[in-house]
């Protein structure tokens, strides 16, 4: 997979959070497609924030894969936000989030052993 894109209400502000809250990186190297937005790495993947109608919220979501689940709950939880109790999917955790446009947010710990 190349990228995610991601609809959101006001990228600037879902910027914000993906980078200062969950530590994505900027891209300054993608193009501008002429409507609000922001390209982000994470990890070896990319997310494209892109200004618009944010969905319902009927399941959709993606996953970022995370070292320790239970520090990153914990940290975030520290931040203030909600963060679901981790859980068990077969050999590996997850956990979910909100951003600010309410798009929802996996955390993943692949292969806990």
């Amino acid at each position: 997979m190349h990228h995610v894109s991601i609809n959101v209400a006001d990228a600037a502000a879902a910027a914000e959070f993906y980078v200062d809250v969950l530590g994505l990186t900027p891209r300054r190297d993608r193009p501008d497609i002429g409507i609000g937005g922001a390209w982000l790495d994470a990890g070896g993947q990319q997310v494209h924030l892109i200004e618009g109608k944010v969905p319902s919220g009927h399941g959709e979501h993606f996953a970022l894969l995370v070292g320790d689940l239970d520090a990153t709950i914990e940290e975030l939880r520290g931040r203030g936000l909600e963060v679901s109790d981790s859980m068990s999917i077969g050999t590996s955790l997850q956990a979910f989030l909100h951003d600010p446009d309410g798009n929802l947010v996996e955390l993943h710990q692949a292969n806990v052993t």
